[in-house]
């Protein structure tokens, strides 16, 4: 009989550790991709971080033994695949994917190039679709070889692709398209117990997020969020980690918002 205060063969007390995990962070440079990356060392994972920005990924400060840095485009066709590659060689596998990397090119619908829209589809879907399927293709193999992988997806959504948002048509379309991508793949994966799951963000303190919490917009934006101010990326990490660990164990196909309130759905 199982014993109370047990989970698949761990106690409660350790079920919110990442040790002996190999997690993957894609946009791992800066905001929720940098605290994502500091929060899962943290917890004990090893950790291989993706970024365009080779010098701010060489500024990480991590122990040597504990961090892989690869450099390039999440929409290069050939990245994803070689990433993986290379952190099987190093540490034998992969056990979870942050699938963080974006970008935003800001415009009103009806002044937008087809470059912009293109672009933000290229980073913020087909890129996380490739790093999903690398990863998810090597934790099958792994499946199939009588392992229990135990795997863990998590995409990084947001709010707007859940309400939609004023001159990102680009933006929210992908972010709701990560969230078909999300419940997709929970349904193929889930019997080998790889979940895969989404986290949707409302505004986060990042670059990323400058204009938005600018003084045209600060007030109006403020005044939707019950919480009454923005999410720091360190609260925003923490979802992402949990959803890494065993104790989301029995969680998949799910959007979780992290938001002060923001958007709130039933």
């Amino acid at each position: 009989m199982k014993q109370l205060g047990q989970v698949g063969g761990k106690t409660l007390e350790t079920l919110g550790t990442l040790e002996g995990k190999r997690v993957l962070v894609t946009g791992a440079a800066q905001g929720i991709g940098l605290a994502i990356t500091m929060r899962a060392l943290g917890l004990g994972a090893r950790v291989a971080v993706v970024d365009l920005h080779e010098a701010a990924l060489g500024a990480i400060e991590a122990d040597p033994q504990k961090i892989l840095r690869i450099t390039g485009d999440v929409s290069d066709p050939t990245l994803a695949d070689k990433a993986v590659a290379r952190v099987v060689a190093e540490w034998g596998g992969v056990d979870c994917l942050a699938n963080n990397a974006g970008i935003s090119r800001p415009a009103m619908i009806e002044k937008m190039r087809l470059d912009q829209w293109q672009k933000v589809m290229d980073v913020n879907l087909t890129g996380c679709f490739l790093f999903l399927q690398a990863v998810g293709k090597h934790l099958l193999e792994r499946a199939h070889a009588g392992e229990r992988a135990h795997g863990s997806i998590v995409n990084v959504s947001s709010d707007a692709g859940k309400r939609g948002s004023i001159g990102q048509i680009n933006y929210a379309s992908a972010k709701a398209g990560l969230l078909g991508m999300t419940m997709s793949a929970a349904r193929e994966w889930a019997k080998h117990e790889i979940r895969v799951n989404a986290v949707c963000f409302g505004v986060v303190e990042t670059p990323m997020t400058e204009a938005v919490r600018g003084e045209r917009f600060r007030e109006a934006i403020l005044s939707q969020i019950p919480m009454g101010r923005w999410s720091q990326p360190e609260e925003a990490s923490s979802a992402v980690c949990y959803l890494f660990s065993d104790g989301a164990s029995y969680i998949t196909g799910q959007s979780i918002s992290v938001n002060g309130g923001y958007h709130m759905a039933t």
